[in-house]
């Protein structure tokens, strides 16, 4: 509740895919999608059909504190939003780059990989915005505006990814299946930019101890010595009242993605 309004604008407007945890961080944990079924009319609701089920799904929308505290008393400790707006479902309005750390990679190892993005948008001549995951790994996301569908968003996701794998082949992989995949490597998931796929929001707390919170970074600050457990719900309010919602441009104006893709062709 403290946080709502730096949170709040992130959530507005998006389905939420509940990560409930009834009997706190260590015990039974689920996933629910559907809504109660006794739930308060004040509760936004929104209808999806889910290909899957082969039925509507009656996802919450939290547009508000209110919301945002029935929520929290279903024991969702972290807050699971699609990349889209229900006003706008085909389109996300940003792409995220999940760099995913094995366990026997360390948080610098994600640090050399998220600056190896950086280099690659740089040549793209486009901004990122980089974020704890309130894990072990690291978000980038880009602002795309509501302006493409999801295919073509994730398709431009795979080039990023496939660029720094071509730099760092000895550390990343774009190999999906944990049975190949290589243990010692980050896997780098761009699959995250599909239709009806569910990431933790900024702001988020996990469920991991210490309550870490998945939190903005300026690029000044990703570099080695970061750790992901930096950002706790002890200090996050303390750091938002310092630097304000660093992640508002994501909601913001989108980049001209086939600009971008002929500013990487120019500088290979």
């Amino acid at each position: 509740q403290k946080i709502s309004e730096y949170i709040l604008p992130h959530l507005q407007n998006r389905a939420q895919s509940m990560n409930r945890f009834p009997d706190g961080i260590d015990g039974f944990n689920f996933y629910q999608k559907d809504a109660p079924e006794h739930i308060p009319d004040w509760i936004p609701l929104e209808k999806i059909f889910s290909e899957t089920n082969q039925k509507d799904i009656r996802y919450i929308v939290c547009n508000n504190a209110e919301t945002l505290a029935f929520l929290n008393n279903l024991g969702c400790i972290e807050l699971n939003i699609w990349t889209s707006r229900i006003q706008n479902l085909d389109k996300p309005d940003y792409l995220v780059l999940d760099l995913d750390p094995s366990g026997k990679n360390t948080f610098d190892d994600v640090i050399e990989t998220a600056l190896a993005v950086k280099e690659i948008l740089d040549k793209a001549q486009i901004k990122g915005y980089p974020k704890t995951s309130g894990k072990t790994g690291l978000h980038i996301y880009i602002p795309m505006g509501a302006a493409y569908h999801f295919e073509q968003v994730k398709n431009f996701a795979h080039l990023i990814m496939t660029l720094v794998n071509e730099r760092l082949p000895d550390l990343t992989t774009l190999e999906r299946s944990l049975e190949k995949r290589e243990k010692t490597k980050i896997y780098l998931d761009y699959l995250q930019n599909r239709f009806g796929q569910t990431l933790a929001s900024v702001y988020s707390i996990r469920p991991k101890n210490g309550a870490p919170v998945s939190m903005p970074l300026e690029w000044e600050e990703v570099k080695k010595g970061l750790s992901p457990l930096d950002f706790t719900i002890f200090n996050a309010g303390k750091r938002l009242k310092s630097k304000g919602d660093l992640f508002a441009p994501v909601l913001g104006k989108g980049i001209d993605m086939i600009k971008a893709i002929e500013n990487l062709g120019e500088s290979t």
